[in-house]
């Protein structure tokens, strides 16, 4: 079972989904949990089923003391590289918490600072740390309910069903129709698309 990681009550955890993806935002999440929040099926939104999200995210909605979702598209993916976007997405989720958070914890090992808020890398955080894990749960379920709504747009591409990762039907269809709107031009997983570019 997962536990709380708290330097302080007011501490948000905060993660990002689709990250690797071909096409659609990279959506990031904050939850601050109250004192005392446990779950047993909490825990890294990958290592659950949809079913399983599903039936966590309303609940994490529900109980949280305040949580938000944010989304960085394509368009600004490809300007700003996706390691970059995904920290966007996470401080644009972290603006909106009300009440605001007093300490961060953060999924993976790179972040750039909030403000003057006091924030921890937590490699595996996800599957370590109640508050990234609730924070998972929402971004891959919000990430992931986007992609069923703009599959009606494109449907050769399949999203309601590889939610834009580069599955190999999905690098067909590019290849043989090419890339929509909603497909990040810039995007390669190279090691550049790893590092920060200032």
């Amino acid at each position: 079972m997962l536990k709380p990681y708290f330097r302080c009550f007011m501490e948000a955890g905060t993660d990002e989904a689709g990250r690797g993806c071909l096409a659609g935002p990279v959506t990031a999440a904050a939850v601050i949990l109250p004192e005392g929040f446990r779950h047993p099926m909490l825990n890294d939104s990958k290592k659950l089923s949809a079913a399983q999200r599903e039936i966590l995210a309303p609940m994490i909605r529900k109980e949280a003391l305040t949580y938000a979702i944010a989304h960085v598209g394509p368009q600004e993916i490809d300007r700003i590289n996706i390691l970059k976007a995904s920290i966007e997405a996470m401080h644009r989720a972290l603006s909106q918490l009300d009440p605001a958070p007093e300490a961060i914890a953060v999924d993976g090992n790179r972040f750039i600072p909030f403000g003057d808020v006091p924030h921890e890398c937590l490699i595996k955080g996800d599957g370590r740390f109640l508050n990234i894990a609730a924070a998972s749960v929402l971004a891959k379920t919000e990430r992931d309910r986007y992609m069923e709504r703009i599959h009606a747009t494109h449907p050769e591409y399949q999203w309601a069903k590889n939610k834009g990762y580069p599955t190999t039907e999905h690098r067909e269809a590019l290849a043989r129709l090419g890339p929509t709107p909603y497909h990040r031009k810039s995007f390669r997983l190279l090691p550049e698309q790893l590092k920060f570019q200032f």
